[in-house]
C-alpha cells in the first residue's frame, strides 16, 4: 500500500485524513479510501493569528497518530499536504502578515515529521468547491469504474454537484451545459479522458459561524446596541452575555462595527421568534440586484441547477440533527423549513432533554436550519422538483467527501487527464475469449452426456 496525507485547515477547525492506495496498480479511480482520520483538538489555526507557533503546535497530536497510520518504512514517501480554507482567507484579508506568519509556522512544525511534505497553502474558494466536487464523483465511481472483469467503464451516468458548508464559507459546484455568463464562475477539466464543464462558485462570509455572527450583529443594530438585546433565534430560556469584542472581530463584520468600546458587553436574550428569525436571516442574502439573466444572490451568477446533488460538512449535520433528534423528515423544502419553524418554537429546556450533548451548538439550531431552508430555495432555487436530488451525506461508502481527497488526487496526479492504457483492453479481450472457451466446453459436456444418456437407455430396452 501507498500512503497520503491532507490536513484540512477549516476556519473552526483542523481535519487530518490519512488515504491508502494499493501500490501495484496504476493510478486510477475507485482504489484511494481513507484509512483514518484525526480531529485537531482546539480551533482552525487561522484564530492563532497573535501566536502563530501555537497553531504549529496544535497539530503535533494527529501527526503523531499519522506516524502510528502510516506504517514506518513508509513515512519517506508519504506526502503530506496542508490546505486551508476560508478562516485563513479571511484572515489573509484583515491581516496578510499575521497569515503569512501562522502559514509559516505551520509548514515549520509539518517539516520535522518524517513525511514527504508537499507545501502549506491557502486554497481559493473555487479550489474548494472544484475539489470537493472531484473527491464526491471520483468516490461514486462517476468518472470511470473497473468492470468486474478487469476492463475500464466510463459510467452512462451524470455527474453529482457538490454542495459544501463550511464555518466560513459555503460553495457550489456542478456540471452544466448553459453558458456560464461569468467566466470567474467557469472550471474546464479533464478527466480520464472526458471534458467537463463545471460551474462553481464560493461565498466568502456564507459559513456557519459567519452567518451567526452577522446576525448578531443584525440584532445588535436593530436595538441600538442596548445592554440587553432580544435574539429571536435562540430559545426561550437560553440567555448569554457577549463582548463585542467576539462578534466585530471578522472581515464579514468590521464594516458594522459599532463606535462603543469592544470590551463592552451586552446580554442576549433567545425570544425564539421563528418569523423574526427568518425575516432577519433573508436580510443576510441580496436576491435582489442581479446583472446576469439569473443570480443566486449578491449579484452572483448561477445557471439553473439539474441533476443530482450531494451536500455535505454543515449541511449534513444540520439535516441529521432534524431528522434525528427532532425526529422529521426532510423530503421537500416545506420539511426543511416547518423543521426550521419547530426548532424555532422549542424552548432551550426541551431541547436540552432532547440532545444534552450537543449543549453547545444546540442554541444555534433555528437559525442554522432557516439559513440552509433559505439559501437552497431563495438562494440557490431547489423547488419542489430538484430538493429532492439532494442528499445531505458525511461519508461515501468510508471515506469523508469534502476537498482533502480531490486535492490530493490532482497534486499527485491521481486521476489522468487521457483514458487509462490500453493493456487494460487486452485483459478484457482475454477474459472474454477464455469464458466463450468455458461456454463453448460446458455446452459440449451437456449435450455429450444427454447423448450418452439416451443412448444408454435406448440400449436397456
Amino acid at each position: 500500500l501507498q500512503y497520503g496525507i491532507v490536513l484540512d485547515a477549516g476556519s473552526s477547525h483542523t481535519a487530518m485524513f490519512v488515504y491508502k492506495w494499493p501500490a501495484d496498480k496504476e493510478n486510477d479511480t475507485g482504489v484511494v479510501s481513507e484509512h483514518s482520520m484525526c480531529d485537531v483538538e482546539g480551533p482552525g489555526i487561522s484564530s492563532y493569528s497573535s501566536n502563530p507557533l501555537a497553531a504549529g503546535t496544535s497539530l503535533k497530536h494527529c501527526l503523531n497518530q499519522a506516524l502510528r497510520d502510516v506504517p514506518k518504512e513508509k513515512h519517506a514517501g508519504t506526502p503530506l499536504y496542508l490546505g486551508a480554507t476560508a478562516g485563513m482567507r479571511l484572515l489573509n484579508i484583515a491581516d496578510a502578515q499575521a497569515s503569512d506568519a501562522v502559514l509559516r509556522a505551520v509548514a515549520a512544525m509539518l517539516k520535522t515529521y518524517p513525511f514527504d511534505f508537499r507545501g502549506a497553502k491557502i486554497l481559493s474558494g473555487e479550489e474548494e468547491g472544484v475539489f470537493g466536487w472531484v473527491t464526491a464523483n471520483y468516490l461514486l465511481e462517476n468518472f470511470i469504474k473497473r468492470g468486474w472483469l478487469g476492463e475500464w467503464i466510463q459510467p452512462q451516468k451524470k455527474t453529482l454537484g457538490a454542495m459544501d458548508f463550511g464555518g466560513a464559507s459555503t460553495q457550489i459546484t456542478f456540471e452544466t451545459r448553459d453558458t456560464i455568463e461569468n467566466p470567474r464562475n467557469e472550471v474546464m477539466l479533464k478527466l480520464y479522458g472526458q471534458a467537463y464543464k463545471v460551474y462553481t462558485h464560493s461565498f466568502l462570509c456564507y459559513g456557519r459561524d459567519q452567518v451567526l455572527k452577522r446576525l448578531l450583529s443584525k440584532f445588535l443594530q436593530a436595538e441600538s446596541y442596548q445592554e440587553t438585546v432580544s435574539h429571536p433565534c435562540w430559545p426561550v430560556g437560553y440567555n448569554k452575555s457577549l463582548l463585542l469584542s467576539s462578534i466585530y472581530d471578522s472581515p464579514c463584520t468590521e464594516k458594522e462595527r459599532p463606535g462603543l468600546a469592544l470590551n463592552t458587553t451586552v446580554t442576549l436574550v433567545g425570544t425564539g421568534n421563528g418569523n423574526l428569525c427568518t425575516l432577519h436571516v433573508s436580510k443576510l442574502f441580496d436576491f435582489i440586484n442581479c446583472s446576469f439573466s439569473h443570480c443566486s444572490f449578491d449579484g452572483v451568477f448561477q445557471p439553473k441547477v439539474s441533476g443530482n446533488f450531494i451536500a455535505f460538512s454543515a449541511f449534513f449535520y444540520t439535516v441529521d440533527f432534524i431528522r434525528t433528534v427532532m425526529g422529521r423528515p426532510v423530503h421537500l423544502p416545506s420539511d426543511l423549513k416547518d423543521a426550521a419553524e419547530t426548532i424555532c418554537a422549542t424552548s432551550w429546556s426541551e431541547l436540552l432533554l432532547k440532545a444534552p450533548k450537543l449543549e453547545k451548538r444546540l442554541p444555534d439550531y433555528c437559525a442554522v436550519s432557516t439559513f440552509v431552508y433559505l439559501l437552497t430555495t431563495k438562494g440557490y432555487s431547489f423547488n419542489n422538483h430538484s430538493f429532492p436530488n439532494i442528499a445531505f451525506q458525511k461519508k461515501a461508502g468510508e471515506t469523508s467527501i469534502g476537498w482533502a481527497l480531490g486535492y490530493m488526487l490532482n497534486l499527485t496526479n491521481m486521476i489522468p487527464a487521457e483514458k487509462p492504457s490500453s493493456h487494460k483492453s487486452m485483459l478484457y479481450n482475454y477474459w472474454v475469449i477464455l469464458i466463450l472457451l468455458f461456454v463453448v466446453t460446458t455446452l459440449t459436456s451437456l449435450v455429450t452426456a444427454i447423448c450418452l444418456l439416451r443412448h444408454s437407455k435406448s440400449s436397456i430396452i
